[in-house]
């Protein structure tokens, strides 16, 4: 079985099922068995989560945390296991949160950022196979660096967009977004505090817009994971055929 694993950031299965969003079909698309798991909760969950070697993939998924923050009390032991995955060559796609996860892994550097991005922006692609051009949609206040080694992919004029590091790849924008993902985040924020008022200003027109897009956002999506995946495979290809 080639199994996908989605960490989220939400210890209620309900919410954290519709986190996913278009990455579950996208992944499913590709052959691949999708299961939810997630760091968060009343007591560390990582004994849960299989051997990160024995998976096709890892998707970190986005948080209303921050990646630099050390006080948040589960992000040590996710970062860690972001390093086993790395470590035994499991490509890892990282989406927002999860992008800065896995460049702060690879020797980045996460930040605030000046401004914050909200809604769907136009990307600048330097390879359109890789990343397509957009848009995509935003939703963060933090930004990550390239890390070294890495290749940046895509950006904005506010933030880098994506990079690629061997089978790895970090996205700051949301390629999963759908009503239900919307609708889930909307839910966390009324147990959590609402989002920053020029964030909280737009939330009835993205979900309106969201709402309209969906299909060629999914369709966007699914692009995305299958050039994600298929990259994967040729690097995996060609180190056998070196060794």
């Amino acid at each position: 079985m080639q199994t996908a694993l989605v960490l989220v950031h939400d210890a209620d299965p309900s919410r954290g099922s519709r986190l996913v969003g278009t990455l579950r079909p996208a992944l499913e698309a590709q052959g691949l068995t999708v299961v939810v798991g997630t760091t968060v909760g009343p007591s560390p969950l990582l004994t849960d989560l299989p051997d990160p070697a024995t998976l096709r993939t890892l998707v970190v998924m986005g948080s209303g945390a921050a990646a630099y923050d050390d006080t948040v009390p589960w992000l040590g032991a996710e970062l860690a296991y972001l390093r086993r995955a790395v470590d035994a060559g499991t490509p890892v796609l990282g989406v927002c949160f999860g992008g800065q996860a896995l460049s702060r892994v690879l020797g980045g550097v996460v930040s605030q950022a000046p401004e914050g991005e909200h809604g769907f922006l136009d990307v600048e692609t330097a390879d359109p196979a890789l990343v397509p051009p957009g848009p995509w949609f935003e939703y963060h206040g933090d930004r990550f660096t390239v890390p070294p080694g890495a290749v940046e992919v895509a950006r904005t004029s506010r933030a880098v967009q994506a990079f690629v590091s061997g089978p790895h790849r970090g996205v700051q924008f949301h390629p999963e977004i759908d009503p239900g993902a919307f609708s889930a985040w909307e839910e966390t924020w009324e147990l959590t505090g609402p989002p920053p008022a020029e964030a909280a200003a737009k939330v009835p027109g993205l979900r309106r817009e969201i709402a309209e897009r969906e299909p060629e956002a999914a369709a966007a999506c699914a692009r995305l994971v299958e050039a994600f995946l298929a990259r994967a495979d040729e690097l995996e290809a060609t180190d056998e055929t070196a060794a």
